[in-house]
């Protein structure tokens, strides 16, 4: 089995960001925190977020739903709620289709189910 693919982190962007640019890791560090920021209240006031060639974030509603207490069993009811959701631009779908198709890792297919003779029973 392949290692998983080391994840991209904010220690890492904004490492990548000061050798780029040049800038000291420390500066890189706090812009990334300002873009993460801003994005973060612009959805906490409703706004959606677009940035070209990479995707927009906007809000999803979810409404009400019965859900159960993992410990008691009894029903419980979630409220409804925003939550945070990504879409794609063309231009990052494109990138990430391309990389796979030069033969980037993919992850494996979903292994089909083990088949077990039924029990007879007694």
């Amino acid at each position: 089995m392949k290692p998983a693919a080391p994840s991209s982190t904010r220690a890492r962007l904004a490492a990548e960001i000061a050798e780029t640019t040049g800038i000291s890791r420390r500066d890189a560090e706090s812009v990334v925190g300002m873009v993460f920021r801003s994005i973060a209240e612009a959805l906490a006031t409703g706004e959606e977020v677009e940035i070209r060639g990479f995707g927009s974030f906007r809000l999803r509603s979810r409404r009400a739903r019965v859900t159960r207490n993992p410990r008691t069993g009894e029903p419980v009811i979630a409220p409804p709620r925003r939550v945070p959701f990504f879409r794609p631009g063309k231009k990052l779908r494109e990138e990430v289709e391309e990389a796979a198709a030069v033969g980037a890792p993919t992850p494996p297919p979903a292994a089909a189910p083990e088949s077990r003779p039924e029990d007879p029973g007694p």
